[in-house]
């Protein structure tokens, strides 16, 4: 299968707190995309990682991904290395996406940047044909994804561009909402985090409504980019 549109995250809910709007209209206008999560969230303060797998095919089926797979990674252990690399270049190949969306390329969780960087460099490395990957045996052929863009976390990160997301604002809320064991639940006995407030769960809309308020729309989700966005003219700018 190709795809159109991979989404790497660190975690299981990384790509539904970043960019899941942006997937599911996407998807809506009839492009297929697939999340790519390179740990299961096991040093995660609440749930287990059995629980977030579970969570990971609710939110899944709630977006309509064609695609999601697990690397595995150690969640908080992980590096930007040639064993790391190649695990996601064989999925970039088997998949081919034209456009990759990572993680943030700083946050306060340090697995985010790590990840983002990880995932960029895949990327490139994937196009390089003297790197060799097999699946099944079978040799990969190079493929160079064609844009990567990063998706805005914890940290207000400046965006270089904007998605409009007004008519898929509730989609994304219910794909998080699909971790129930992280976020907020008044009933919960499990210890507080940072994402398990209620500010937190409210900061999702109230964020997507001031990125949105910027650029005269509802809602919207945010981008960082590593080169210059071309447009073949100023009339398809909101």
């Amino acid at each position: 299968m190709k795809l159109d549109i991979l989404a790497i995250g660190a975690h299981p809910d990384d790509v539904e707190l970043g960019c899941s709007g942006t997937i599911a209209k996407e998807i809506e206008n009839g492009k297929k995309a697939g999340i790519l999560d390179l740990t299961r969230g096991e040093l995660g303060t609440r749930g287990t990682p059995e629980i977030r797998d579970q969570e990971a095919k609710d939110a899944s089926k709630i977006l309509g991904v064609s695609i999601r797979e697990n690397l595995s990674f150690k969640d908080g252990f992980f590096t930007n290395d040639k064993k790391h690399q190649l695990e996601i270049i064989k999925i970039l190949r088997k998949y081919k996406p034209e456009i990759v969306l990572c993680n943030a390329i700083t946050d306060r969780h340090i697995d985010h940047g790590k990840g983002s960087k990880l995932a960029s460099d895949s990327c490139f490395l994937s196009g390089l044909q003297k790197i060799e990957t097999y699946i099944d045996g079978i040799a990969q052929n190079p493929w160079r994804p064609k844009n990567v863009y990063h998706y805005i976390q914890w940290k207000n990160i400046e965006p270089d561009f904007v998605v409009d997301i007004s008519n898929h604002i509730d989609k994304k809320i219910d794909s998080v909402k699909a971790y129930t064991s992280q976020f907020y639940n008044a009933e919960s006995k499990e210890p507080v985090t940072p994402i398990s407030s209620k500010n937190f769960l409210d900061s999702i809309k109230y964020r997507a409504a001031d990125l949105g308020r910027i650029i005269g729309v509802q809602y919207a989700e945010g981008y960082t980019v590593e080169r210059y966005v071309a447009v073949d003219s100023i009339f398809n700018l909101i």
